[in-house]
């Protein structure tokens, strides 16, 4: 699964750097998640990074894009060899 940012969000700038994966880019009105790129920290923490940091949690999981833990995983290792 990717992770979405609702159009709640704030700007605060928390998610952006936590990202392991350069995820997360400004995007023409809000932070927006490339799905190409997120793992929800797989590989790297326990839980996404960005989600933990979110002061409004406007970050859930993309319903458009779900994904296997295995998917993850796989995606992870494409990402980071």
């Amino acid at each position: 699964m990717a992770l979405l940012i609702k159009d709640t969000c704030i700007n605060c700038d928390m998610c952006d750097a936590e990202c392991p994966n350069e995820a997360i880019t400004f995007g023409t009105e809000i932070y927006e998640i490339n799905v190409d790129l997120c793992t929800e920290c797989m590989g790297h923490y326990e839980k996404p990074t960005c989600v933990t940091v979110c002061p409004i949690n406007c970050i859930i999981v993309d319903p458009n894009h779900i994904e296997s833990d295995v998917q993850l995983l796989d995606k992870f290792a494409r990402l980071h060899v």
